[in-house]
């Protein structure tokens, strides 16, 4: 009842809370009903929060997709398979755009991290995703790698689904992580892994990488939208993400400038 509430909303930001509630359902623990409490108050005063539905493409001028030559790996040739049955494609094209993050030992019973996920289309915010991940992994770079194969599936099943639906998408989805180290591992075809538990997941990212179909760029923790799926954030650390996604009506391009003059008044 409580995720049906925030999903009716649009609290996207509060999805980790229900994420963490949700461990306990089958044995609630002292504290939990006034925490619960608390969240729909919470909720309560956000009524002003909604999805801007924003048709313009996005301005991804500043994620600069790296150019690799792949022919000589293992990969060499592959391509993105698509059904034959597809529907002749109309209307504006779509620009496909995911934002994913993962919050190491998010859980301190279990030891599990939480993949975060924000899928964009255009401008729109048209899905989010925040859970514990199936399996303990004891770096961060096994957390993230993770998340990242996650988030390749995710797009690629809302990318069928739209083909499939008659929306024109443009070839190139991109994909945005904050962890340069797990970008680089699945965008350079030189990158080896030596932690041979995550060979899979290793393997999936970087093939969809090699079709050309699918871009992966990093972007600074703090200008990651998808921070704010994966753990508890201050006010004023998530305050200025949230703006654009939930709160500003109109065009977005002189939040910043708003932001400002807010703080000068």
């Amino acid at each position: 009842m409580t995720e049906y509430y925030a999903q009716h909303q649009n609290n996207t930001w509060k999805r980790w809370r229900l994420n963490m509630s949700d461990c306990f359902r089958a044995k609630n623990r002292k504290g939990h009903m006034d925490a619960i409490k608390k969240f729909y108050g919470y909720l309560c005063r956000m009524k002003e929060a909604t999805i801007r539905n924003r048709t313009e493409m996005s301005d991804l001028s500043d994620l600069e997709v790296q150019e690799y030559d792949w022919s000589r790996t293992v990969y060499a040739g592959q391509t993105e398979q698509y059904p034959d049955n597809l529907p002749i494609a109309r209307g504006n094209p779509v620009q496909q755009l995911l934002y994913v993050d993962a919050n190491l030992y998010h859980d301190m019973l279990s030891g599990k991290a939480v993949t975060a996920i924000l899928h964009m289309l255009n401008q729109t915010p048209i899905d989010w995703y925040s859970k514990k991940q199936n399996t303990v992994e004891t770096a961060t770079f096994g957390s993230e790698n993770v998340a990242a194969r996650t988030a390749i599936e995710q797009m690629k099943d809302l990318k069928f689904t739209l083909l499939y639906l008659g929306v024109p998408i443009i070839d190139r989805s991109i994909m945005v992580g904050d962890n340069k180290t797990v970008v680089d591992c699945a965008t350079q075809p030189h990158y080896k892994l030596v932690k041979r538990h995550l060979m899979l997941s290793y393997h999936y990212v970087r093939e969809a990488m090699a079709t050309g179909n699918y871009g992966y760029v990093w972007l600074n923790g703090k200008d990651n939208p998808a921070d704010i799926l994966r753990k508890h954030c201050a006010y004023g650390t998530v305050w200025g993400l949230l703006q654009p996604l939930l709160f500003w009506q109109g065009d977005t391009n002189n939040c910043q400038e708003k932001m400002t003059d807010l703080k000068s008044d």
